[in-house]
């Protein structure tokens, strides 16, 4: 029989809904299929299912207090939180969501949670008028944008007697989730990615400088989605305001022209680039070597213009033979006639594609959890995207450049044959 999670640890969060019974359909199904289950119960799932049943179906011991140290050579709840290649919650309460997204640790689960590295796959069950109420759809987002996936409630009849969406996914669904995040493909496997993220710090003398509002949530969440599909991701971030993302490589940088070197440098060994950073355009001319006095009325800066990175990486491409081009996707913040500006920064600076919003509008600007853009291609525009949470945003971005590179090879490919 396959067993396709042969050697994965799964650790799986019960919590006190009435679809926690589902959970041991679940558990049967991971250990059929070799995984090495391990569970965390909340006191509220524990009036549903027993943690026995959990515990014979897993031939593991399931966890409910943090408090019931078991070994004294380990710390339980961190010895769970290493030892898991995939978490998931199924079902996984408003209550849980609220304490994942706000960072509690007041239970043996969410304590574990905030402990763990592992991805985070989670599957909701509530009431339907629960499931659409605003604060579980601020940390359904939130949890988001931070990287976790979710496996959608269906829609029918509910526990409580409402007819909507809120019921739990069924077991074989979750399952199926499971499988391909810990077994299924990785379509950028071998690919090497370098994404840049954040604004530029332009130094007028130790303690000012000129920058910008971009927080590198963006360029976060694209480093997140092409690592999730197997890429090698190398991300230049300068300014940020969130948390670097586990598994890539990070090179921290100041200055336009810092972010600009380390760019040109990994240009020869990158198969795709994307440039999300917001860069400073010009720097002072002059940097003082110490903190300037108010010496007058005014002051004068003198501006002079920052290397244009992604220029320079068009260039450069320009000159490589088709096989060691690497796939160049730009970004465009725009405030007017954001299509015309697009498709100018395209074939001006010989990008694959741009992604382009208009900052001013609300929920596409700099330090939000979400964006609405248009990709666009030589053709035109490629794809306009609603408002989303910046992860779902690069979710679509990475597909879209995994179609264009492919379709890239086969049309070389085509014209290989025919020479």
């Amino acid at each position: 029989m396959n067993k396709p999670l042969s050697g994965k640890t799964v650790l799986l969060g019960v919590t006190g809904g009435i679809a926690a019974y589902k959970a041991a359909t679940l558990c049967s199904r991971l250990v059929s299929l070799g995984a090495n289950v391990k569970v965390i119960m909340t006191e509220g799932a524990t009036k549903f299912i027993t943690p026995l049943t959990l515990q014979v179906l897993t031939r593991n011991p399931v966890a409910t207090d943090i408090f019931d140290e078991r070994d004294a050579a380990g710390v339980q709840h961190i010895d769970l939180a290493d030892s898991a290649d995939l978490a998931v919650i199924a079902p996984a309460t408003a209550n849980i969501l609220s304490k994942l997204a706000n960072g509690s640790a007041d239970d043996m689960l969410s304590t574990t949670m905030l402990a763990t590295t592992a991805p985070l796959l989670i599957a909701p069950a509530m009431n339907v008028h629960m499931w659409e109420h605003p604060a579980v759809i601020d940390n359904v987002n939130k949890l988001a944008s931070r990287g976790a996936t979710f496996v959608e409630p269906g829609t029918g009849q509910l526990a409580c007697g409402y007819v909507g969406k809120g019921r739990l996914a069924e077991p074989d669904e979750i399952v199926e989730a499971i499988v391909a995040m810990l077994a299924g493909p990785k379509p950028l496997s071998g690919q090497r990615l370098v994404v840049t993220a954040g604004g530029t710090v332009e130094r007028i003398d130790p303690v000012r400088y000129i920058t910008n509002d971009s927080s590198g949530k963006m360029g976060f969440a694209i480093a997140e989605a092409a690592r999730d599909r197997g890429a090698e991701v190398t991300l230049i971030c300068g300014k940020t305001e969130a948390p670097v993302p586990n598994g890539v490589l990070v090179v921290k940088v100041d200055s336009a022209i810092q972010m600009h070197d380390e760019v040109m440098k990994r240009l020869p060994d990158a198969d795709i680039v994307v440039k999300a950073a917001a860069v400073a355009d010009y720097r002072p001319l002059h940097r003082a070597e110490h903190k300037m006095k108010k010496t007058s009325e005014s002051l004068t800066l003198e501006l002079v213009r920052n290397p244009d990175i992604l220029q320079a990486v068009g260039e450069w491409k320009s000159g490589q033979p088709l096989k060691d081009k690497p796939f160049v996707v730009g970004f465009a913040a725009e405030t007017t006639d954001v299509e015309k500006h697009a498709m100018d920064k395209l074939n001006r600076k010989k990008c694959d594609l741009i992604v382009a919003n208009d900052i001013t509008e609300a929920g596409a600007g700099f330090g939000t959890e979400t964006n609405i853009v248009t990709v666009y291609g030589a053709e035109g525009p490629v794809e306009q995207l609603p408002q989303m949470i910046k992860r779902a945003v690069a979710e679509r971005l990475m597909d879209i450049v995994l179609s264009r590179m492919n379709r890239g090879k086969e049309q070389a490919s085509r014209k290989g044959t025919e020479a």
